[in-house]
């Protein structure tokens, strides 16, 4: 069913995973507003659809609620620095504002809720261009353009394989009644976009040059998720380093350009 939840979506289910909502900087910049109500409009729809069929629903929440962070790694009880009128806004504040609204339908209505903060997350099948630096990375890489790296390249990203944070997700709905989260969902390596680039370069064989370009409003510096949390609550910490994550994603944009 295609549908957009910023309207009032009528359906039986049992359990509701709400991951709606443009997560690249290039398409929520794109139309902020609607991004907004995206997060917001449409965790009230989709909590009004729970309350109402008495589903669990899991919040698809985000590492950018905790903003440029001032701790590091980030902690679950960390409550962000985020601008609350920058032009990542639309998303920080419309994904913060969406685990206010989860947790007051819990509080006030005895919604059965589950929160998961997703960290930068990557694999096979994203959009060639999502905009997001790993699929960025890897399409330049194939295709011979300059790779495009913002600031100094000495930012740090965590990068989480697709196949671990859906595990994640899945582990996190079971859970029972009294775990709600917020939990971290990301893999807590870390590494600089200078690091990521020459690991790309070495994956592909490309012999693209790296440029580098002004670093965007409000791009956080650091981000690394404590997930002590969901290995105690859930069992779970993620299992596919970044070279092997990034050979499967390299091998499908190879086979969606080249068809090898």
């Amino acid at each position: 069913m295609r549908h957009d939840i910023t309207f009032p979506f009528y359906v039986e289910v049992d359990r509701i995973y709400n991951l709606a909502c443009p997560a690249s900087p290039i398409h929520y910049q794109f139309d902020p507003v609607q991004t907004t109500k995206t997060s917001v409009h449409g965790a009230i729809n989709m909590l009004g659809l729970a309350k109402r069929v008495k589903a669990k629903i899991l919040q698809a929440s985000t590492s950018e609620v905790y903003g440029d962070p001032e701790i590091h790694p980030q902690p679950e009880s960390y409550w962000g620095k985020v601008n609350p009128i920058g032009i990542r806004s639309c998303y920080d504040e419309g994904k913060r504002c969406a685990e206010t609204l989860f947790f007051d339908y819990w509080r006030q209505h005895d919604v059965q809720i589950k929160v998961v903060r997703i960290f930068n997350t990557y694999g096979p099948r994203m959009h060639p261009n999502d905009g997001r630096v790993v699929s960025n990375f890897i399409v330049q890489a194939l295709k011979g353009d300059p790779i495009t790296i913002y600031g100094d390249g000495q930012q740090t990203r965590s990068f989480c394989y697709v196949d671990d944070l859906i595990d994640a997700m899945i582990s996190m709905m079971d859970t029972g009644s009294d775990f709600t989260g917020p939990v971290n969902i990301g893999n807590p390596g870390e590494f600089t976009m200078q690091e990521l680039a020459e690991t790309v370069l070495r994956l592909t064989g490309s012999r693209s040059e790296l440029i580098y370009l002004p670093l965007p409003s409000d791009d956080p510096r650091q981000r690394k998720p404590e997930i002590e949390l969901a290995k105690e609550k859930l069992s779970w910490e993620p299992g596919i380093g970044l070279e092997d994550g990034l050979k499967e994603t390299i091998r499908y944009f190879k086979n969606l350009f080249f068809n090898c």
